[in-house]
């Protein structure tokens, strides 16, 4: 078998072009190639051996590794998965005390909470200024801890309400500002020298 390395080419079945072209290696896990480009379409993807190359042990190797781990499987016992249900966890706690949910509030591990969504939860954990809840259909993170004075709001200052006319003539002066200096460049007005 021959030693890949990052770089190199290996000939691998391409994604885009559907067939079995020269890629190259992008990266490996250990010595198995994980990434490739394809050298024809630039393409990058998941390494797929091309048609009929396997790495795969010979079928004699194989059959004694079956005959180890049914050898093995025998003399220790497979774990058995335990679930417990919602109501099993629930039944060690006070729920008759159950606090409602508000942002504002803080909470501790094992507290049960009541939403007003979601209905009775017990919290699983505590990450800051977030909480996660397990309610009976699924696990919530909730925000808490968010008490505290009120941000002031900031006083809302409409913008002046200004006549508008067309675009392309002068708008009249208003009452507010100062009519225009007649004197400043008109016709009969005598220049000033400064």
């Amino acid at each position: 078998m021959a030693t890949h390395k990052v770089g190199g080419e290996v000939d691998a079945q391409c994604t885009r072009c559907k067939l079995t072209l020269a890629h190259t290696i992008l990266a490996m896990v250990g010595t198995k190639i994980a990434r490739v480009r394809c050298n024809t379409c630039g393409g990058d993807h998941a390494y797929r051996a091309a048609p009929g190359v396997t790495d795969r042990p010979s079928s004699s190797s194989s059959s004694s590794r079956a005959s180890r781990a049914s050898s093995s499987s025998a003399a220790t016992t497979k774990a058995e998965k335990i679930i417990i249900s919602f109501e099993e966890q629930l039944a060690g706690k006070d729920t008759a005390n159950a606090l409602k949910y508000s942002p504002k509030d803080t909470y501790q591990v094992d507290q049960v909470i009541q939403h007003p969504t979601f209905g009775t939860g017990f919290v699983t954990a505590v990450r800051g200024d977030k909480v996660d809840i397990t309610f009976r259909t699924e696990t919530k993170t909730l925000v808490h801890g968010r008490g505290g004075a009120p941000a002031e709001k900031p006083a809302f200052s409409p913008p002046n309400a200004r006549a508008t006319g067309p675009a392309d003539k002068p708008l009249p002066p208003q009452a507010s500002e100062p009519p225009a200096d007649s004197s400043a460049g008109g016709e009969g007005a005598a220049p000033t020298e400064g």
